[in-house]
């Protein structure tokens, strides 16, 4: 089998009237798959988004299911978003919105919000996207889905950074496993574009989630908590494979122009989430 380029053009998908940035914007997804804004968020900001997840793991892991194993020490947990005491704050802020519309158009739908933590000990992961390439992204050359990531700690060499093969986002292969892994003799094509990210407290980058990756070993004796933020095109379809809700009061208070973008239901009181979805690729670490 041979891997494919699924978009053939240099031509950008630019919304009408696209001014510098968002240009910049999606030549960056479309290009690397991944772009950074640098400082988006105070270091106070972040330590009570920090604190928030350690409160989250610490309920998650009290019950069954409620954080999965994404790897040796890696867990995965959803959470609802009123959970996260700075949400209105994330999904409002202005560059997080410049991009989502820029990529995803005006309806764009948020669906999950999540974090990810390596712990001391957590092995280097296979190389693999986070779900199989949709049909819009295979046939029609356009991303349909972004994923906004912002770090709890300022990250280390030793702390397991996150790795990423720029570029990567539009390869495809009948050889890919399960759509997602792709199989080891492609290996170093994304050992030659591997690229570490070494984000601080405040920064966020917003990456194609399509786009080749993956957590390295950690080092050092701490964990590394990353907030996961997915939001999608109107139809994508992701929304179906999280579990998000409002309550009543949580809804009331929020912005219409947040609220239009929230897919879920709403609720009187939240029910803790199950995590049901383990990515079997992920659980040995890297063989």
């Amino acid at each position: 089998m041979t891997l494919t380029q699924t978009r053939q053009t240099d031509e950008l998908p630019l919304p009408p009237d696209a001014d510098e940035e968002t240009v910049g914007i999606v030549r960056g997804l479309y290009t690397d798959g991944i772009i950074a804004r640098r400082g988006a968020f105070s270091r106070e900001w972040a330590a009570q988004m920090g604190a928030d997840l350690e409160t989250a793991f610490t309920e998650a892991r009290s019950r069954e299911n409620g954080a999965v194993g994404r790897g040796p020490n890696r867990y995965y947990v959803e959470i609802h978003p009123e959970q996260l005491s700075g949400f209105v704050d994330l999904v409002d802020h202005p560059w997080v919105r410049r991009v989502a519309e820029a990529v995803l158009g005006p309806d764009y739908e948020i669906v999950e919000v999540g974090f990810d933590i390596p712990f001391a000990g957590a092995k280097q992961q296979p190389w693999h996207r986070d779900f199989p390439m949709p049909d819009a992204t295979r046939t029609g050359g356009r991303l349909t889905s972004l994923a906004f990531n912002l770090t709890a700690v300022d990250t280390a060499e030793d702390m397991g950074p996150f790795e990423i093969a720029p570029g990567t986002q539009w390869d495809w292969s009948a050889e890919f496993d399960h759509g997602m892994f792709p199989p080891k003799h492609l290996y170093p094509r994304y050992e030659e574009r591997a690229v570490r990210k070494y984000p601080s407290m405040g920064d966020i980058s917003a990456r194609s989630a399509l786009t080749i990756h993956r957590g390295t070993e950690n080092h050092s004796q701490l964990s590394r908590p990353v907030l996961v933020l997915g939001l999608d095109a109107p139809g994508a379809g992701n929304a179906e494979h999280h579990a998000m809700a409002l309550t009543r009061a949580f809804d009331a208070v929020l912005p219409e122009r947040i609220r239009a973008h929230l897919p879920c239901p709403v609720v009187e009181e939240l029910t803790p989430i199950t995590q049901l979805h383990t990515i079997e690729g992920l659980m040995m670490g890297e063989a």
